[in-house]
């Protein structure tokens, strides 16, 4: 019961892991202590649940993913959108996990792109792997034909205007995507504006 205070998303492997049998869990499901969120993910019925929560539940079922695009720039507070999917990047030689709850779009990177410029955030007990502001801005570019360029470019002035991103910072991960062309023209026109 300790490992679900707190509010804390708690993996099956991780009560057996704390010597709680499957079927003592299913009791406590049965008694409506804890409910089951998604396979294998445990929590109290009565637990507060954060406004990231569905990052969490992704993150615990999606271990190796990284939070990114649109669902990054939301957690950054970088935009207004509110995505209807969690997006989650993925190796691209990765196995596409099939998972009903919750909504999770998958991306794939190259190993590189998907190991640089990650940050981890403890969000409800759960460590989730999320890009930061500007990885996910010159991303957002990257996959824009997916997103939407507009989502794109709000991203690039909250970015600039909350001082989350510098155009160096900009520029480093735009130059290693080698997408350096197209957001070289949207940079300089919002630094001239004094976004």
């Amino acid at each position: 019961m300790s490992l679900l205070e707190g509010g804390a998303l708690v993996r099956l492997r991780d009560f057996q892991r704390a010597g709680v049998s499957p079927e003592t869990l299913s009791r406590l499901v049965r008694e409506g202590v804890a409910i089951r969120q998604a396979r294998g993910l445990y929590q109290l019925t009565d637990a507060t649940v954060d406004a990231r929560h569905t990052l969490a539940e992704a993150s615990a079922l999606t271990p190796k993913a990284v939070v990114c695009l649109t669902s990054a720039l939301q957690f950054h507070e970088l935009t207004l959108q509110m995505p209807s999917a969690v997006w989650m990047a993925i190796d691209r030689t990765a196995w596409k996990p099939h998972i009903e709850y919750p909504p999770i779009h998958f991306v794939r990177f190259s190993p590189k792109a998907l190991s640089e410029g990650v940050e981890h955030h403890a969000i409800e007990g759960i460590s989730v792997p999320v890009f930061t502001p500007a990885k996910t801005i010159v991303d957002c570019f990257r996959y824009r034909n997916k997103i939407g360029l507009d989502v794109a470019l709000e991203g690039l002035r909250s970015g600039l205007r909350s001082r989350k991103v510098t155009p160096d910072q900009i520029w480093q991960f735009a130059r290693d995507a080698r997408i350096w062309p197209i957001i070289k023209p949207y940079l300089e026109a919002m630094v001239v504006d004094g976004v």
